[in-house]
C-alpha cells in the first residue's frame, strides 16, 4: 500500500459478480517452525503464480496481519468456476502445497491453524468507498473511479445492476 493516495471519493469499477476468498493461517506455537513455514512460503508462491496468469481469474488480492499470529489474505475472484479450477488444477502450486501442509497439520498437533471462507457476492450486491487512499481491495483488483460515476451514497451504489 505504498502507493500515493487519491485525492477524493472513489470507490471501486467493477460492477459484476465477484468472489471473495479470505484464507489464512494462525501461529499457535512460534517455536513449531516446522508446523507453520512451510505454508507461510507456500501463499507468495500462488499468488505470485496467479498473478501472472491473466486466465487464472483471480482479479487482484491484499494481504493483512493481524498481528502477532495471524496471516490473511483477501482475494478477488471473476467467478466460483476459476477459484475451485485452480484449488483442484494437479498441474498448480496449490494441489501439492495444500497436500503438504495436511501432511505436516497431523503431525503439528494444532501448532498452527489454517482457515478459510468464500463469499460469493451477486452483481448489485457489493459497494465500496475510498477517500485519500491508494488503490486497496476490490479498487485495488477492479480499478476506481470517482464515487458520482456509481452514486454519491451507498444505497445508490448496492442497486442491482
Amino acid at each position: 500500500m505504498g502507493d500515493k493516495p487519491i485525492d477524493g471519493r472513489m470507490t471501486a469499477e467493477g460492477e459484476g459478480e465477484v468472489i471473495v476468498f479470505h484464507i489464512g493461517m494462525r501461529i499457535n506455537n512460534f517455536r513449531a517452525v516446522r508446523s507453520w513455514w512451510p505454508l507461510f512460503r507456500a501463499m507468495p508462491r500462488m499468488l505470485r503464480e496467479l498473478s501472472q496468469d491473466k486466465e487464472s481469474g483471480m482479479l487482484g488480492y491484499q494481504l493483512l496481519i493481524g498481528a502477532p499470529r495471524l496471516l490473511y489474505v483477501v482475494q478477488y475472484w471473476e467467478s466460483q468456476e476459476k477459484l475451485l479450477a485452480y484449488s483442484t488444477n494437479r498441474d498448480k502450486k496449490h494441489r501439492p502445497a495444500w497436500a503438504a501442509f495436511n501432511r505436516r497439520l497431523k503431525e503439528g498437533r494444532g501448532k498452527v491453524g489454517f482457515w478459510h471462507e468464500t463469499f460469493v457476492v451477486p452483481a448489485g450486491a457489493h459497494e465500496a468507498v475510498y477517500i485519500n487512499m491508494p488503490r486497496f481491495g476490490l479498487g485495488e483488483a477492479t480499478g476506481v473511479i470517482p464515487v458520482g460515476r456509481r452514486g454519491d451514497r451507498a444505497a445508490e451504489r448496492l442497486r442491482t445492476v
